[in-house]
């Protein structure tokens, strides 16, 4: 049995300190969860663990040897691997299937004297994760599951000894969340030692061996998970901060309609939407992966523009760019918010101010101290936790990363918001701040429609909710009508009329 120790872990960023003497370890054939809030420390102990992050004081050790790691190939050579959850950053989408799959094995050498090998060696990886795909065709046909399966099937190229997964269920349906289960166990079986990052506790009860929760750069919580629960877990997360997460009693007046569509073509799907939103109205829009979520919310943005049009406050209006969506009083918070809801190497000012530069630019020079201190007050309101206004927004734990995504439409004033997927990735604590975010747009006579597959957040908080099925609506409800058992009807392929009470 192989041992993989981290001692006494602290690490710095100027002066916030994040890691505050971290124990932490993992053997072989074991599923060990790390847990925490966002900025909790919980990325920067893997970065060093993966050779992200070389100083740092403490000791990494393997069977009692100590192990340095000064890049991430130091800790592949090593046996460690890590599969993140911003797929698109660690795959490479202009190339195939099968060169993402194998790129280890071609970094370190001519592995590969034909392509037929190279895609006879992909796919074999590929069958292992349970997807049944062409390995020549190029990744970028594959969906956002498929990538993270891609990235599974990429880290198990090689021979390894400890796998890091951050967040892999995020994009996942449940069946696919269930095959890597299936998958994950088997590794398990073969004496791979599993550190399981995840938001998702009822996955980690189920899958872990062990926890380890963090907060504040602390342990406060390491056991056993036959020990354990979920309550212990949240408490041991949040501490004092301990909130309710749904609690939106309060009714809402409504306004006129604020944005409205009928027969939309989607180009993505080829598929018509019709629907509607009234001013101070929060319109969940229901689906399981591959719904059409995430197309639609991009039509609606101009990002996939279609021909057809949409009315805002009754006018008529076609969204042919993003540019033309926020000069309509649109602002979109797309599912992937590394690769497109943020701009990871500006800083958090940056990021605010970006769709609103003009207010802050005099004769073709950015007036940088207003534009700072509008940016500041935005940082407070939002409850962005940063060092400095100035730092990297890709230091900033994935909450706050959020939270800038949405600052940024504040600051537009716009009068329609969308959100796809807005709580992926991010903790209990932060979820709360962006749930109230929302709801104050709501109070401003805003119009949200709030795109997810997480049915617990629809029903706590949206005055309607659309389900999607297939590209298409499937069926309407209202807050005081909708069940879990009614959106998952209609989200699974059932009609109207069709639905137990």
């Amino acid at each position: 049995m192989t041992q993989l120790s981290l001692s006494k872990i602290t690490k710095s960023f100027g002066e916030q300190k994040v890691l505050k003497g971290v124990d932490f370890t993992v053997n072989s054939g074991e599923v060990h969860a790390l847990l925490g809030a966002n900025g909790a420390g919980k990325s920067t102990l893997m970065k060093i663990l993966s050779g992200d992050y070389e100083r740092y004081s403490g000791k990494i050790t393997m069977d009692g040897k100590e192990q340095i790691f000064k890049t991430p190939a130091d800790a592949k050579d090593a046996g460690i691997e890590m599969v993140v959850q911003e797929v698109d950053t660690a795959l490479v989408s202009s190339l195939s299937i099968a060169e993402n799959v194998t790129m280890n094995s071609f970094i370190n050498g001519p592995a590969f004297f034909s392509w037929n090998k190279r895609n006879k060696r992909a796919a074999e990886l590929l069958k292992r994760v349970g997807l049944n795909l062409n390995p020549s065709l190029p990744l970028s046909h594959c969906s956002l599951a498929q990538k993270q399966l891609v990235l599974i099937a990429k880290a198990l190229s090689r021979e390894i000894s400890f796998m890091i997964l951050d967040e892999p269920t995020a994009a996942l349906s449940t069946k696919e969340a269930d095959h890597l289960f299936s998958v994950l166990r088997e590794l398990q079986k073969d004496g791979v030692g599993i550190i399981y990052i995840s938001h998702r506790l009822p996955e980690v009860m189920n899958l872990s061996t062990k926890i380890t929760v963090l907060k504040d750069g602390y342990i406060t919580l390491q056991e056993d998970i036959e020990h354990s629960s979920t309550e212990k877990i949240v408490q041991a997360m949040l501490g004092n901060e301990l909130v309710e997460l749904f609690n939106d009693d309060e009714e809402r007046v409504l306004g006129d309609t604020l944005f409205e569509v009928t027969d939309f073509r989607v180009p993505s799907t080829n598929e018509k939407i019709s629907l509607s939103v009234k001013q101070g109205e929060i319109v969940g829009i229901a689906g399981l992966v591959g719904a059409g979520k995430t197309e639609t919310a991009r039509a609606f943005f101009g990002a996939d523009p279609s021909l057809d049009p949409v009315f805002i406050n009754s006018k008529k209006v076609r969204i042919t760019s993003p540019l033309k969506a926020i000069s309509s009083g649109i602002g979109f918070v797309p599912e992937e918010r590394r690769k497109e809801g943020i701009l990871v190497d500006y800083n958090v000012i940056e990021n605010l101010t970006l769709p609103v530069l003009k207010q802050f630019t005099k004769f073709g020079l950015i007036q940088k101290k207003k534009e700072k201190a509008e940016a500041e007050r935005w940082i407070e309101q939002l409850g962005i936790k940063t060092q400095k206004s100035t730092s990297q927004i890709n230091h900033l734990s994935g909450g706050n990363q959020q939270k800038a995504a949405i600052g940024k439409w504040l600051l537009n004033d716009g009068e329609v918001f969308i959100f796809d997927e807005p709580t992926k990735g991010i903790d209990v604590g932060a979820k709360q701040d962006v749930f109230q975010c929302i709801k104050d747009l709501a109070h401003k006579k805003k119009g949200i429609l709030y795109f997810t597959s997480e049915i617990q957040e629809l029903l706590a908080f949206c005055d309607r909710i659309l389900v999607m099925y297939d590209g298409k609506i499937a069926g309407e409800l209202k807050k005081e009508e909708a069940t879990t058992e009614k959106i998952m009807h209609f989200a699974t392929g059932g009609h109207y009329g069709t639905v137990r009470s």
